[in-house]
This record gives structure tokens, C-alpha cells and sequence, in this order.
């Protein structure tokens, strides 16, 4: 289980080493500066774990509109449509 530390800014700019030790053990330290947060520091591991955790949320996200969107087949353009819309497009952009 994770722990949360609060530190000053002057600890992270005095006492860098043991702020980084509480980070290496993978807890979090939470940075104030004049009392108020402004700061989450946490390992780099745990850093890519909320990358690759953000990244499978857009995709699971786009994944449902697609879905949405394939569920109203009356709101597609068949080919020929399409083929306009481009054309249109393109010689707007030419």
C-alpha cells in the first residue's frame, strides 16, 4: 500500500536525497510551498503505469463512440457520397 508524505519545497531543494529515497520506496510525496499543495511527486514506474492507464481510457473511449456511431447506420454516407464530400474538400483545399 502506498503512503503519502508531504514535504516543503525547501525539503525537496535541501533534503533532495531523502525525498527521493521516499519516492524510490514507491510513495508519494505531495510538494507544498507557503502551506498549499502543488506537487505529486511518485516514481517513474509509477508514472508509466498512469500513462499507459490514461492511454487505455481514450482508447476504450473512442472504442464506445465508434460504437455509438456504427449504431445509427441512417446517419452514414454510402460511397458515392463520400466520394463528393472528398472531391468537394479537395478542391476547396487545392
Amino acid at each position: 500500500m502506498f503512503s503519502t508524505h508531504v514535504k516543503a519545497v525547501r525539503d525537496l531543494r535541501n533534503n533532495y536525497p531523502e525525498v527521493a529515497q521516499i519516492v524510490k520506496n514507491r510513495d508519494h510525496v505531495i510538494i507544498t510551498n507557503n502551506g498549499k499543495s502543488e506537487t505529486v511527486l511518485i516514481s517513474f514506474e509509477e508514472f508509466e503505469k498512469y500513462q499507459e492507464f490514461l492511454h487505455i481510457r481514450y482508447v476504450k473511449e473512442k472504442l464506445a463512440e465508434a460504437e455509438a456511431i456504427a449504431d445509427k447506420p441512417d446517419e452514414w454516407l454510402d460511397v458515392d457520397d463520400l466520394f463528393k464530400e472528398w472531391d468537394a474538400w479537395d478542391a476547396v483545399t487545392i
